[in-house]
C-alpha cells in the first residue's frame, strides 16, 4: 500500500496544531532530532539541542568528520523533529486501549551550513540564552571561545507541521466512556 499525502500534510486534520502553535513550540522544545540520508543509502537520525529563530532552526556539532556532517554534504534535504509527551489514559475496556496526550512538530527542509560568523554568533548567543540563562551559573557574559571548533547548520523549512494529541476530560476516559476499537465490542457512549 502506497501513501498518497503530500510530504507535509497531515491525515488527521483534527489534531493539527495552528502553524504559530507550532513555532511557539519549537521556540521552547528542550531537544530535537534531525534526520539525513547517507552516501551509502542509510538514513540518520541524531538528537541537538537547537534554537528557533528568524523562521529557520539551527544547531551545531563539533567540527569533525562524521555521519552528520557528510550526510550534510551529500544531501541537503532533510526532516526536523521535536516533541513532548503528555499523560498516558485509557480509552476502552481492554489493555491496549490505551494512549498518550502529546505534542509533535515535524519541518521537512534543506540544511546549510552557516558561513557567516555574525549569523553563527546570533545563534550561540540565544543558544545561551535558551540552555543556560544569564547568570545562572555566574560565568563571563558572551564569553564564546570554541566557536571556531564548531560547525553551525541552519534549516530552512519547506514544510512546518504542528500534531497534538490533547489529554481527554475524565468524563471522556473509560470506565466513564468506551472508546474501544476492538471488533465485535458493542460501544457505549
Amino acid at each position: 500500500m502506497t501513501d498518497t499525502t503530500p510530504r507535509g500534510q497531515l491525515k488527521r486534520q483534527d489534531k493539527a496544531m495552528p502553524r504559530e502553535e507550532a513555532e511557539a513550540f519549537l521556540t521552547t522544545a528542550f531537544c530535537g532530532r534531525t534526520g539525513t540520508l547517507g552516501p551509502d543509502g542509510y538514513p540518520y537520525v541524531v538528537p541537538n539541542l537547537f534554537t528557533w529563530q528568524d523562521g529557520q532552526v539551527y544547531l551545531h556539532t563539533a567540527r569533525y568528520e562524521g555521519h552528520f556532517l557528510t550526510n550534510v554534504r551529500f544531501h541537503d534535504r532533510v526532516s526536523f523533529e521535536v516533541d513532548e509527551p503528555g499523560e498516558i489514559f485509557p480509552y476502552g475496556h481492554v489493555e491496549c486501549d490505551t494512549s498518550v496526550s502529546y505534542r509533535s512538530v515535524i519541518v521537512f527542509g534543506r540544511i546549510r551550513i552557516v558561513e557567516d560568523t555574525n549569523e553563527k554568533l546570533r545563534f550561540y548567543r540565544a543558544f545561551m540564552d535558551k540552555y543556560a540563562p544569564e547568570d545562572s551559573w555566574g560565568r563571563e557574559k558572551n564569553s564564546l571561545p570554541r566557536v571556531g571548533g564548531t560547525i553551525v547548520y541552519a534549516i530552512t523549512p519547506e514544510t512546518l507541521t504542528g500534531k497534538e494529541g490533547r489529554l481527554p476530560g475524565v468524563s471522556e476516559r473509560w470506565p466513564a466512556r468506551n472508546d474501544t476499537a476492538s471488533p465485535g465490542w458493542q460501544k457505549r457512549k
